[in-house]
């Protein structure tokens, strides 16, 4: 029998208990034994705790070290910063990673597209250092700076530092090497936009090149500017394999390259410290399709995938990515988004779509270890 996997499960917002229940189950379905620690966060922990990110939850994935959340709802513009980015921070997980691969059955621009991205999760503009305008913060900092600068700044201006050290440069890249060796890639791009940004993404860039050195003749190296590399990923995106970047770059690029193959909902993620990892779809929570069973849960399912090779069950892992293959492709018991037509009457729910993976999991043999 295969040793108990403890993991804490924060349901999210929006359709995030929807979508995690129905990973869960999948997640079950491999025969894979799981002790949940489910903890909240988000809207219904500031109902209960008055905070968005309680000290319980916090303890729990300290305690499991590996977490599967679901998506959680963060007002724009005023209201809590975002609980994701306060995760990632608190947790030290410097490394977001967001594998965008072309699935049969999948409607998107391209097929055959399998590239990784590997965001760095802990500085640059995320790191969420902002004055607001005319407040006697930002002021102080305008008129500091603007010696120094030469350069004038309007009075009233809201002000955001961009932190990017060499330390976190250097620890993001050669993840994306590890990881490149690990999983049997050949090309890691590093994207930047040195030529503007000739100090900060500067330091990202000339970073980059030295990390790279290490690994020449064992992984191939270029970088590229991000608004170019925007423009080479919608005309050529088989050109690429792992693109490592800072982290407003990478929250950018990611979507971007869900774009390429069929949109968020097929998108999963993952976000890796020294000693802990959290898993958790690239999509949002959805909030208007609350209660409807109605989400597509394939990026939850497949972040379960990741969580799964994570904890070292690859057998279950590749037989539970087989069977969201599988359901795709057959394009029968898929939620509406993965319809010809978003009225298409043959469209399931999202615990159906669960069911039919469950189905497809196991139809598959077990291996003897898995079986163990």
């Amino acid at each position: 029998m295969s040793r108990t996997h403890a993991v804490t499960l924060i349901p999210g917002d929006g359709i995030g208990p929807e979508v995690t229940d129905a990973a869960r189950r999948c997640l079950e379905a491999t025969g894979v034994r799981f002790e949940w620690e489910e903890q909240i966060a988000g809207q219904a922990a500031i109902e209960r705790f008055g905070t968005p990110l309680p000290a319980e939850t916090l303890a729990s994935i300290r305690r499991t070290r590996v977490a599967l959340k679901g998506p959680i709802t963060t007002p724009i513009g005023t209201g809590f910063r975002s609980v994701n980015v306060a995760l990632r921070k608190e947790l030290d997980l410097f490394a977001c990673v967001r594998p965008c691969r072309s699935y049969a059955g999948v409607r998107s621009p391209f097929q055959r597209v399998d590239l990784v991205i590997v965001r760095e999760n802990t500085e640059d503009l995320y790191a969420g250092i902002e004055f607001a305008a005319g407040s006697a913060e930002a002021k102080k900092i305008i008129e500091t700076i603007a010696p120094l600068t030469k350069q004038p700044l309007r009075p009233e201006s809201a002000i955001s530092i961009k932190p990017i050290s060499a330390a976190g440069s250097e620890r993001i890249v050669r993840y994306a090497f590890e990881y490149a060796l690990a999983h049997g890639r050949k090309k890691v791009t590093a994207v930047h936009k040195a030529n503007i940004m000739k100090c900060t993404d500067g330091l990202f860039m000339e970073t980059s090149r030295r990390v790279a050195k290490a690994y020449e003749g064992r992984v191939a190296f270029e970088d590229r500017l991000v608004d170019a590399t925007c423009m080479q990923l919608v005309l050529r995106p088989h050109e690429f394999d792992v693109l490592v970047l800072p982290n407003l770059y990478g929250d950018i690029i990611s979507d971007l390259c869900a774009g390429l193959v069929g949109g968020l909902g097929v998108a999963p993620g993952a976000n890796i410290g020294d000693a802990i990892a959290m898993f958790e779809a690239v999509h949002g929570s959805a909030p208007k399709y609350r209660g409807m069973n109605k989400a597509n849960p394939t990026a939850m399912i497949l972040s379960g995938v990741l969580m799964l090779e994570h904890v070292g069950e690859a057998d279950a892992a590749q037989r539970l990515g087989t069977a969201v293959r599988t359901v795709l492709a057959e394009g029968t018991a898929v939620t509406y988004d993965l319809k010809p037509t978003r009225e298409d009457p043959t469209a399931v729910g999202t615990s159906a779509m669960a069911d039919a993976i469950i189905a497809a999991v196991q139809a598959q043999p077990m291996s003897a270890r898995a079986s163990r």
